[in-house]
């Protein structure tokens, strides 16, 4: 087991595996937007469709960070926004569908699909943290963003809609959103530090 994590991870930056997740993760991205369209073609006024296709976005970023990470390329405010939001809205989307499930939500194949991929995005941006160069500056920035987003989210209802059991619940689900949001930037740093001091 310990031969086979060390090749695993070793391989995190070889270029067959980074081209494997640029092309998982790019395919999931475009998914993901056709996914939201409905929802983006009902948001109005249109500049707050920035604020509503929350996980293809994030995807859409880890994309281009393992694109730099295969050239070589190393782009600290990109590795931020990208790790912070890939792994919160990874972990949300496991515990929003896991929430609905619990309150009577019917699970169909398309939520089994939506938990597996989610999960793997929130595992990427941990795997991938021993390769991260952001610093403090660059995590303040990611929060100005993801809190803003939340606040839009749940004050203006343009947070990804909800299973029908959870939406009663939906200022409850922007709290916990807002705690996901501050653990998710708490642990990206932290990882990142940790790398840096005592891994590397």
């Amino acid at each position: 087991m310990t031969t086979l994590w060390k090749w695993f991870m070793a391989s995190l930056r070889a270029s067959w595996f980074l081209w494997t997740m640029i092309i998982v993760n790019g395919l999931g991205s475009i998914y993901g937007f056709i996914w939201y369209a409905y929802q983006l073609e009902s948001t109005s006024p249109a500049f707050l469709r920035l604020f509503v296709p929350d996980s293809p976005t994030a995807s859409t970023l880890f994309t281009l960070v393992l694109i730099a990470l295969l050239a070589g390329r190393s782009i600290p405010s990109l590795e931020a926004f990208a790790a912070v939001l890939n792994f919160k809205y990874g972990v949300w989307a496991v515990a929003v569908i896991i929430a609905g499930a619990a309150l009577g939500d019917e699970l169909n194949w398309q939520h089994y699909m939506l938990m597996f991929s989610h999960g793997g995005m929130a595992l990427e941006s941990l795997l991938y943290a021993r390769f991260y160069t952001l610093k403090m500056g660059h995590i303040f920035w990611v929060a100005a963003w993801t809190l803003l987003n939340d606040l839009l989210d749940y004050t203006l209802d343009i947070h990804p809609w909800l299973a029908d059991e959870l939406e009663p619940y939906d200022q409850i689900v922007g709290f916990a959103t807002f705690g996901l949001s501050l653990f998710s930037l708490w642990l990206i740093y932290t990882l990142v530090q940790y790398h840096r001091r005592f891994a590397r």
